[in-house]
């Protein structure tokens, strides 16, 4: 069985929000991410054992590589992983694995959803420079895509995720923003998303 084959087992839990620039407690963040899990579980409880999925953040002492190991600890969940950072990790596949799932599940999504971040990213850019401000670096883009794949490709396989971001408010030029796009192109439904129970305290990306 390949690692992609694996995730079919578990009910994939995107955690997502701000890097090291973040200045909120982790420790806080972290509680109120648990809290919104468990809600959003008792209404729609996974069909599979949950599994943390990271996306290989560099450690950081603040922002969601230090909240996404406190949510595991807190739920005595296991991680996943796309790219390497192996604590705790049982599972690993890599980004080109699940291009290829998705596309064997809907070919053509990898261009759709390519096309739509990239729509998005002229977008942004325009507005950008209506507010005096640079276009956005390209690694948005890349991290961008590893987002809307790695949850479109879950979703394909094992039939449910569950998302959560790490703030109330999502900033307009976030890479965090980009989830509408597999929102909007019907890879990942809304019913997935476990809203953000905290009060509003940053609103970033900007």
């Amino acid at each position: 069985m390949t690692p992609i084959d694996t995730i079919k087992h578990y009910h994939p839990l995107f955690v997502e929000g701000m890097g090291a620039y973040d200045t909120r407690d982790p420790a806080c963040i972290a509680d109120v991410v648990v809290a919104s899990i468990r809600a959003h579980w008792a209404q729609y409880p996974p069909r599979k054992p949950p599994l943390l999925i990271i996306q290989g953040d560099p450690l950081e002492p603040r922002g969601i590589s230090a909240i996404t190991p406190r949510v595991a600890k807190t739920l005595g969940l296991a991680r996943g992983l796309l790219v390497p950072d192996r604590d705790n990790v049982i599972f690993e596949t890599r980004y080109s694995e699940a291009l290829a799932q998705l596309e064997r599940h809907r070919p053509g999504s990898v261009a759709e959803i390519e096309s739509a971040v990239d729509v998005r990213l002229i977008e942004k850019n325009k507005m950008r420079a209506l507010l005096g401000k640079p276009p956005l670096d390209p690694y948005y883009r890349i991290f961008a895509l590893l987002q809307e794949i790695s949850k479109a490709a879950f979703a394909a396989l094992c039939g449910e995720i569950t998302l959560v971001h790490t703030s109330e408010e999502i900033g307009e030029f976030s890479v965090t923003g980009f989830y509408t796009v597999g929102v909007d192109l019907g890879f990942v439904s809304p019913v997935c998303i476990a809203p953000y129970l905290g009060q509003l305290t940053t609103k970033y990306g900007e």
